[in-house]
């Protein structure tokens, strides 16, 4: 064989049948038995296709079911014997013969037809299934009696098959050759000489069968000759060809048909047997009976009719022959068949229509409706499978894809025929959608409300927001941004932060309520795609109040060397308003609450404070035994958790005269903040006053007499400095603490139109006191109003230069009286209905 295939000429015959922008076909015709690596074909240039085009396609042979004989050099552009091929084992005795195989590309998806004919070169012998041949011939055999041979094989084709038959010797029997409807000779032996059995008992001769190849090859079988004695008259068939029908897949023992032969002779030289020329595997021929039965699997696919040669042979050697011609009925038995030529196994969800996706080759073995087919995909997906060519679908996109709506797909490819009945294959493709940033991510809520306790720990979480982005993997990570914006002209990342992966808002300074009670800002939810996208939201953050501030009294003022005394007669009654503390909170709600208790006090019995409005009233009868100094501690608490509070002392003076008190109070400035330095001051105070009393008593001796000696009554009174709270005091801040307006004064003395005083009517409703804490100096608390309209109604009193400059103002209905001293100054304001009674004093000590 070797041999022979070194000596073959090889020729190579190439021809490009059709060829399309979208597919095409290309044809080949090589010789069998090449080696492997022989070329077949520049598959490249014959279809148009550049190099580039098949790496970058990632070209492949698909070949279905079939082997791989041809494989594809895409760094040449040529096809190449992958595998011997032997077109006898491949195709028999078809012809053409042909590889039918497709090349795929991908990006975008294409294929093209190859055909690849296999030419036959001969390289097979003829040759018969036996090596000798039997034959049992009576010397009565008439000249012209015919015996059949058994015919060679030979699996080559064309020229290449079996050509000829030559018999020898050909003394007795002359060899005929009779041409077949299907193409092939029935060869048989002819006598054409009488037979002797006693000249010649056995006869030997020699059939050859001859191809027309070149070289010539041959086969051979021996023919043996027993000469009989008598029996004259051969079988007749009843029919030259019998023709049998069968369905596939029928059970063996099937009875396909019955052949009959006759023979005119008689005894046992009329028996006749009959028997197939040539053996099978399939068919059973009764011999007594003539009757053809199924005993193998008989497949329309692998045949679709059988044709073979019986003899009927009688007891003398004589013989017949006859053809039985089988067709088999195909039945729809095979399913279809579904290859996956190509496929993709994601796609961009923005995909426009008509993307091919998969190539699908659909065969099916069955012939006529039984082969007819018809393919559907699964309802409901946007997705169509379209028929390129017969055999060949397309699966392709059909609407617009969403990712979000539908990530991945299975497409279930559902090919039926129109068999009865009908046989389907199906087979699942997955398709995964990949992502597209076509979502922004969106927060939960259109807006958020948070709340934090004020005086927090900076870096303290207040809250969360989220934002879901239905995009997939990197597009839908979510950053979260706080956007630039102010807060009272502060930014506002002075005041917040935002986490950029957990969304978390942290407090970034600690929060007072008194000063900020509430602010907005904008958060972004930005996701990582490209490009990103985004949206906000709006972010309100309520400060709740705390209660962090203690209540601040505000009346009776509190100070370190002056007293404050409030003053109440002996006969005043039951409920008498002595004064009233007067608070405030700057914290809010309840913690700015407040309620007033009393804590010290020197008799428990004489006064009570108001729960709620601060007022301090007598609850019984003053009497005389009652003593003229009371201090009382009043605490005042917020109604916060914890409380707080601030105490405050009241100084209260029972007496029905200003003198009364004098001797009483003067002890309680020196019990405050004594020090070293007392005596300096005194003095220095002692003589200025002293220097302006006597430059004063010059100038007004004359018309001040009576005020001269009653300044020096109280010369050596030391008396302390009660500073005065204004008048008509009202409560702004709306605590509750004081609902209605008061005015605290002092009544004048009834003889005080006899001392030594000026009278005044008063215009305003204001004090100026002196500092304490200075050297001389006056203080203006308040200052309102001008003076009133009468010129001749003296308010100010004072010296000129370097001398004590003292104002009061007062609005009271009756006259107010101004006293001087040598070293205090005493001051009163009498009330403003009648003329004795309730008195409020102050004093100025001058030091």
């Amino acid at each position: 064989m070797s041999d022979r295939t070194m000596t073959r000429q090889v020729l190579l015959f190439i021809s490009v049948l059709s060829l399309s922008s979208v597919n095409g076909q290309v044809s080949y015709s090589i010789p069998e038995e090449m080696a492997k690596g022989s070329l077949v074909g520049n598959i490249a240039q014959d279809l148009g296709l550049d190099i580039k085009r098949l790496k970058s396609g990632k070209a492949r042979i698909y070949t279905g079911d079939s082997a791989e004989y041809i494989e594809l050099n895409k760094e040449r552009g040529v096809l190449l014997i992958k595998e011997r091929i032997d077109r006898e084992a491949l195709c028999g005795q078809t012809t053409p013969c042909a590889l039918h195989f497709q090349i795929i590309l991908e990006n975008p998806m294409e294929f093209f037809r190859v055909t690849v004919e296999i030419t036959d070169v001969n390289d097979n012998s003829p040759t018969f299934k036996k090596n000798e041949r039997r034959f049992e011939i009576s010397e009565t055999a008439v000249t012209g009696s015919t015996f059949m041979l058994e015919r060679a094989m030979d699996p080559d084709v064309d020229v290449n098959g079996l050509h000829s038959y030559i018999l020898n010797p050909t003394a007795n029997f002359q060899l005929k050759l009779k041409n077949q409807p299907d193409g092939s000779k029935k060869v048989e032996m002819v006598l054409q000489k009488p037979l002797d059995r006693e000249k010649q008992e056995q006869i030997s001769l020699v059939l050859t069968a001859l191809d027309g190849g070149e070289p010539q090859l041959s086969g051979t079988v021996q023919i043996h000759v027993i000469v009989l004695d008598a029996n004259d008259n051969a079988p007749v068939f009843t029919q030259e060809i019998y023709k049998a029908t069968v369905v596939e897949n029928s059970p063996k023992g099937t009875l396909m048909t019955k052949v009959s032969a006759s023979d005119a002779d008689k005894g046992s030289n009329s028996l006749v047997s009959y028997s197939l020329s040539s053996s099978t595997d399939l068919f059973e021929l009764d011999s007594d009976s003539g009757e053809l039965r199924l005993i193998g699997q008989i497949d329309y696919e692998k045949a679709q009719h059988y044709q073979m040669f019986i003899e009927a042979m009688d007891e003398g050697g004589l013989s017949d022959s006859s053809k039985i011609i089988i067709d088999i009925i195909d039945v729809n038995d095979n399913s279809p068949v579904i290859n996956i030529m190509s496929k993709s196994s994601s796609i961009a969800e923005d995909s426009s229509p008509n993307i091919v996706i998969a190539m699908i080759n659909v065969n099916d073995p069955d012939s006529d409706h039984n082969g007819q087919l018809n393919c559907g995909i699964n309802e409901n997906i946007p997705f169509t499978i379209k028929s390129t060519s017969n055999g060949f679908y397309s699966l392709v996109t059909d609407s617009d894809l969403d990712r979000e709506r539908d990530s991945e797909y299975n497409i279930s490819v559902t090919c039926s025929d129109e068999g009865v009945p009908s046989l389907s294959s199906s087979v699942t493709l997955t398709l995964h959608i990949s992502d597209v940033n076509d979502n922004a991510p969106v927060f939960e809520r259109s807006s958020y409300e948070a709340y934090i306790i004020e005086n927090n720990t900076p870096g303290l979480s207040i809250f969360t927001v989220n934002a879901r982005d239905a995009d997939w993997n990197q597009n839908a990570r979510v950053s979260y941004i706080l956007e630039d914006s102010s807060v009272n002209g502060v930014p506002v990342s002075s005041f917040v932060s935002v986490s950029a992966d957990s969304g978390v808002i942290h407090a970034v300074r600690s929060f007072d309520y008194e000063q900020i009670k509430d602010f907005q800002f904008r958060v972004k939810a930005q996701d990582g795609g490209s490009p990103p996208l985004s949206s906000n939201v709006t972010v309100k953050i309520m400060i709740h109040d705390q209660n962090d501030n203690a209540p601040q009294v505000l009346y009776p003022v509190q100070t370190s060397s002056s007293l404050v005394a409030e003053m109440v007669p002996r006969s005043a009654d039951v409920g008498y308003l002595v004064t009233k503390v007067v608070a405030v909170d700057v914290d809010s709600g309840q913690n700015a609450w407040l309620s007033y208790k009393l804590q010290k006090v020197t008799d428990r019995a004489l006064f009570e404070v108001g729960l709620q409005n601060g007022e301090i009233r007598t609850i019984r009868q003053v009497n005389d035994k009652d003593a003229v100094k009371q201090r009382l501690t009043v605490v005042v608490e917020d109604n916060g958790q914890p409380a707080r509070s601030a105490t405050v002392n009241v100084n209260v003076a029972v007496a029905d005269s200003f003198p009364e008190v004098l001797s009483e109070f003067t002890d309680f400035t020196h019990d405050k903040e004594y020090n070293d330095n007392l005596t300096f001051y005194l003095v220095l105070a002692l003589a200025v006053v002293s220097f302006l009393f006597i430059t004063c008593l010059v100038v007004i001796i004359s018309v001040k007499i009576y005020r001269w000696r009653q300044s020096r009554i109280l010369y050596h009174s030391n008396l302390p400095v009660i500073p005065y709270y204004p008048p008509r005091y009202a409560d702004t801040l709306g605590t509750g603490t004081l609902q209605h307006v008061y005015n605290y004064e002092v009544c004048r003395t009834t003889d005080s139109r006899k001392s030594d005083c000026q009278f005044a009517r008063p215009c305003s409703q204001n004090v100026l006191i002196m500092d304490p804490s200075s050297t001389g100096t006056m203080q203006r608390m308040q200052s309102e109003r001008n003076i009133l309209d009468e010129p001749d109604s003296p308010l100010e009193v004072g010296v000129n230069e370097n001398d004590l400059y003292y104002l009061l103002k007062c609005s009271c209905l009756q006259p107010f009286v101004i006293c001087r001293l040598h070293f205090q100054i005493a001051y009163l304001c009498p009330s403003q209905h009648q003329g004795c009674g309730h008195r409020r004093f102050s004093f100025i000590e001058v030091q």
